[in-house]
């Protein structure tokens, strides 16, 4: 079977709507826009419930490259993967990952048999109100899984290393609709909607690749904190009603330059976890050469839910200002963005059976 070449760019941002980076690429012939599979960005919204800046980046990543794909806006997002989370707090900066998969040319030989990063993506399909943070979006995330997992060509659930998926949240409206039809949602609370959400899609990734029992259900969401994903990273939004999977990991079917490893930070400060995680790819955080090499970090943020790391009290969930989240994700991006050596590295908010509670997952992208 002939491998596939993958490309992974990070391109920096100077605002939501800012595409001048990557049309940059296209316009040289730096990069095929047919072969662009996924974007995964940040921007510097709240990366709460009305954080538009998401829904702004995400268009306008469609308008721009809608001509270039020969399809209307709209369509373009059946076709690319979007994930846009919200919150650039602290040493964070805005900037999109492009991930673009090609085959290998014919005649390129035969490469490394060394397993390269490869990437999947698949979609479920609309949820209704009633249906988020409970079975079905479980039971839908799981099968979106084993689909990314078949279009990654990887056959393998160790290979996987990160499971990004953009999930929807509740809105007085959607609620209202369900209420409606008698149903019901699970909180009528739009900011508590996004951590159910994520909390079933996490546990909709664990199960569909072993890493807790099949007869985990919705009933356990944000209850039962035992359970989670080492490799799901999940962003609720307003501006969708399904989940978006976006899944990396290593394949013998690539011939990509990259290769993906991972590991599970146990707090917010876990530096040896992060320097696992870039020892997994070969990097040093000492080595000059290994930030040159380095492509990008990826992690979930989380505040200690019992108010303490490391028996010490944290403020983050006492502030009535700025929600834990926010503080999470400055504080995770301090430590990751020291080691990387820049702030344009992922760090997401809101680690719902992400990782164990007031931890994460930090996965880490680097060139061969």
């Amino acid at each position: 079977m002939q491998p596939n070449s993958f490309d992974v760019i990070r391109i920096p941002t100077s605002g939501p709507g800012d595409v001048s980076g990557l049309m940059a690429l296209i316009d040289s012939g730096a990069l095929e826009p047919s072969s662009i599979l996924a974007v995964l960005g940040k921007t510097e919204g709240n990366g709460g419930v009305n954080d538009f800046t998401r829904e702004y980046a995400v268009a306008a990543l469609c308008n721009a490259l809608a001509p270039h794909v020969e399809l209307a806006p709209r369509e373009v997002k059946a076709r690319i993967a979007f994930v846009m989370s919200g919150g650039t707090e602290g040493a964070l900066s805005p900037h999109i990952t492009v991930f673009a998969r090609s085959p290998r040319p014919e005649g390129a030989g035969e490469g490394s048999s060394e397993k390269r990063l490869s990437v999947g993506i698949a979609q479920t399909r609309d949820f209704l109100p009633e249906e988020i943070g409970r079975d079905a979006q479980i039971d839908e995330t799981i099968r979106a899984v084993g689909a990314a997992m078949r279009d990654a060509r990887i056959d393998d659930v160790s290979d996987v290393h990160f499971v990004q998926i953009k999930c929807p949240l509740l809105t007085s409206e959607r609620v209202k609709e369900a209420r409606a039809r008698g149903k019901t949602p699970v909180t009528t609370s739009g900011y508590a909607s996004m951590g159910y959400s994520r909390g079933a899609s996490a546990i909709g990734v664990a199960k569909a690749l072993g890493e807790i029992g099949a007869d985990v259900g919705g009933s356990q969401v944000l209850k039962d904190w035992g359970l989670y994903s080492s490799v799901a990273s999940c962003s609720a939004g307003i501006e969708l009603v399904h989940n978006v999977v976006i899944l990396v990991g290593n394949s013998r079917f690539s011939s990509s330059p990259f290769r993906i490893g991972h590991a599970v930070m146990q707090d917010a400060i876990d530096l040896p976890a992060l320097m696992q995680a870039l020892e997994s790819v070969g990097l040093s955080a000492l080595d000059a050469r290994s930030q040159s090499r380095l492509v990008n970090i990826f992690a979930k943020a989380e505040a200690s839910p019992d108010g303490a790391i490391r028996g010490l009290r944290h403020t983050m969930l006492d502030d009535s200002d700025i929600n834990a989240t926010r503080h999470a994700r400055a504080a995770v991006g301090g430590l990751i963005g020291g080691v990387a050596g820049t702030g344009a590295v992922y760090v997401s908010g809101g680690a719902e059976h992400q990782g164990p509670a007031g931890g994460g997952p930090v996965a880490v992208i680097a060139r061969v």
